[in-house]
């Protein structure tokens, strides 16, 4: 069975749809096919990278791309994950349903680096859940195995 192509669309593919892109990778590659973008790319943010290493992913190897380098690509799923996104989402062909994660943006915080951090980290824990509820919305029913 294919695995299914999702989407995940932010303004500046810094933080929170490269988290989103980590996270179900790291749970269910078998399934899902993770990809990320930006309307308007800044590059991997250093602070996603270290909050998502402390839970034992590492999303060191991915880059900030702009949302037209994927046009050509078929996503049943485009999943918006800041208004700002939502507002500006580019129509990808062949996109079956989009969804909207509206998440604070930890690279906008204020305060100290522990304060700053702290955002990341609240905003890194939200949206996994957000992935772990896609992957039990849409992974494929698992038949049991069966016994001879």
């Amino acid at each position: 069975m294919a695995k299914q192509k999702i989407l995940f669309l932010c303004t500046g593919n810094s933080c929170r749809s490269q988290m989103a892109e980590g996270f179900l990778r790291h749970l269910a590659s078998e399934d899902f096919d993770a990809r990320s973008a930006g309307i308007d790319p800044k590059g991997l943010n250093p602070d996603a990278v270290n909050v998502m290493r402390e839970v034992g992913i590492d999303i060191s190897g991915q880059r900030s791309k702009h949302a037209e380098e994927l046009f050509k690509e078929h996503f049943p799923y485009v999943i918006t994950v800041c208004d700002k996104a939502k507002e500006s989402c580019p129509v990808f062909p062949g996109a079956v349903k989009y969804l909207h994660w509206s998440l604070e943006d930890p690279a906008a915080a204020q305060g100290t680096r522990d304060e700053r951090l702290a955002v990341f980290r609240r905003v890194r824990d939200e949206i996994h859940q957000h992935v772990l509820g896609l992957i039990e919305e849409l992974r494929p029913a698992r038949l049991p195995a069966h016994r001879v």
